[in-house]
């Protein structure tokens, strides 16, 4: 394996053919920053790329997956735009080509030729939803809990979230779960169908899955997956791109600026429509 060993958001391991990503932070409850914006799409294709490795569990560190994007690391993503008001079309044209970079580093996974596991335990929320949904396969811990909180701070979900769950829990659950940005538990997830099964160790029940799937044959693994996404990935393409537009023309609103400033105050935001 040729990976940075100096990585700061994410831990690799491999054993045998199963190798794992672990989330690491360094923001509190490993939070999605810069580091893990850039480093997951190297980690993902260079996994892809070794013909050792036949499978792929990815978890989080401590007792959470993620609590999402990291909204204070990554705030001069949305700085500049919201004090032009959205009037720069130059800043509005690079606005647009990060979140399409945000977008393939989440996309990696999803493309990588080997079967990811994500095995959840504590909070996944937001970019933690996106980054679940890229993958093959997903269990939980009884404790965990999930979110698409996007809408609660004023930003419609633009990584994958909207254009992946449609086709694992359907449209319905989906529009619900967006819509409201409410929190459901791990059971409510088995029910949906967003994760498979439930286990007290998720990440033990996670490497025998990864286990049990590198012993079968590679090719024909591999070949399963890229039949299953053929039917979806130009949907899902055509959905993160149409966000980008969205976003690159709405983002920078007064109830975007007022959910950055209630987060920042720690208070209930007060939406007009503005």
């Amino acid at each position: 394996m040729s990976i940075d060993s100096a990585l700061r958001s994410l831990r690799v391991e491999v054993n045998g053919p199963v190798a794992e990503v672990q989330l690491i932070g360094p923001s509190k409850g490993n939070a999605m920053g810069p580091d893990f914006w850039a480093e997951l799409p190297v980690v993902f294709e260079e996994l892809g790329a070794d013909e050792a490795v036949r499978a792929i569990l990815v978890y989080g560190a401590g007792s959470n997956f993620s609590y999402g994007l990291d909204l204070p690391a990554m705030a001069p993503l949305f700085t500049p735009l919201l004090e032009s008001r959205g009037t720069d079309a130059r800043l509005r044209s690079s606005f647009r080509r990060q979140i399409k970079d945000l977008q393939d580093a989440v996309s990696s996974v999803a493309r990588c030729g080997k079967p990811v596991i994500a095995a959840i335990d504590g909070w996944c929320i937001g970019g933690g939803v996106d980054v679940i949904a890229a993958a093959d396969i997903r269990i939980a811990s009884p404790a965990a809990k999930f979110s698409i909180r996007e809408v609660r701070v004023g930003i419609v979900a633009d990584l994958g979230s909207l254009q992946r769950l449609p086709g694992i829990i359907g449209s319905g659950a989906t529009r619900h779960l967006a819509l409201t940005g409410e929190d459901f538990t791990a059971a409510r997830a088995l029910e949906l169908g967003l994760v498979t099964e439930l286990a007290d160790d998720v990440v033990a029940r996670g490497r025998e899955i990864a286990t049990r799937v590198a012993a079968n044959p590679p090719l024909v693994v591999q070949g399963v997956k890229q039949v299953l996404d053929q039917g979806t990935e130009a949907s899902v393409q055509a959905g993160l791109d149409y966000v980008q537009l969205w976003n690159t023309a709405f983002l920078p609103s007064r109830d975007f600026a007022e959910a950055a400033q209630a987060f920042t105050q720690r208070r209930p935001p007060v939406f007009t429509g503005d």
